[in-house]
C-alpha cells in the first residue's frame, strides 16, 4: 500500500456518500441541501498546501457543491459526469497525471470504473460490495463524517508531509 500512496499527487472525490453522508435533502422550494464536514474542508486546505491537486467527479449537479468546490478551490470539478470515467480521462490529460498518480475515493457503482483504473482506490464503509472489491483501501470513518480528512492524513502522512504542515 505505502507504494501505491507515494505516488499520489491528486485526490479525486466523489461527492454524494464520500463528501456527504449520501442523504439528498431538498427544502420545499425544491432547493438541494448538502452537509459537509469541516474537518473534510480544512484537511483539504492542507492537502493543497502539501502540493497536491484535488478534484471533484461527480454525476449530480448542484450549486451546493459548485460553492463548496470554489471554497475549497479545488483544481478541477466536474458535475453531470456520466459516466464519470470520460471526466476521469479529462481530468488526467488536463492535470498531466498517470493512473498511478491518482486517489480516488468512491462509494456507489458509478465509481466502479474510476476506482479500476487509479494507483489508490478508497471506499467508505458503507459502499456497494462491487466497490470494495476493487479498493485498495476502506476508511474507518463513513462518508460526509470525515473519511476524506482520514485519506488525507494517510496521504500526508505515508509522504512525510504531515509534519511540516503542523508546524
Amino acid at each position: 500500500m505505502k507504494d501505491r500512496i507515494d505516488k499520489i499527487k491528486l485526490l479525486a472525490l466523489d461527492v454524494d456518500g464520500v463528501l456527504t453522508d449520501g442523504k439528498i435533502v431538498v427544502d420545499d422550494e425544491g432547493k438541494e441541501i448538502k452537509f459537509f464536514d469541516v474537518q473534510d474542508g480544512f484537511g483539504l486546505v492542507l492537502l493543497k498546501r502539501a502540493g497536491f491537486k484535488t478534484a471533484i467527479i461527480t454525476a449530480r449537479a448542484t450549486k451546493a457543491v459548485e460553492v463548496r468546490a470554489r471554497d475549497l478551490k479545488f483544481d478541477r470539478v466536474y458535475q453531470d459526469a456520466y459516466p464519470k470515467i470520460k471526466a476521469y480521462e479529462q481530468l488526467i490529460q488536463e492535470l498531466g497525471v498517470a493512473d498511478e498518480e491518482v486517489c480516488y475515493m468512491g462509494d456507489d457503482l458509478a465509481d466502479l470504473k474510476v476506482l479500476q483504473r487509479v494507483g489508490f482506490a478508497v471506499a467508505v464503509p458503507n459502499a456497494v460490495p462491487d466497490v470494495k472489491k476493487v479498493c485498495h483501501y476502506i476508511t474507518k470513518k463513513a462518508g460526509g463524517n470525515g473519511a476524506v480528512r482520514e485519506v488525507i492524513e494517510l496521504l500526508l502522512e505515508h509522504q512525510g508531509k504531515w509534519g511540516g504542515l503542523l508546524e
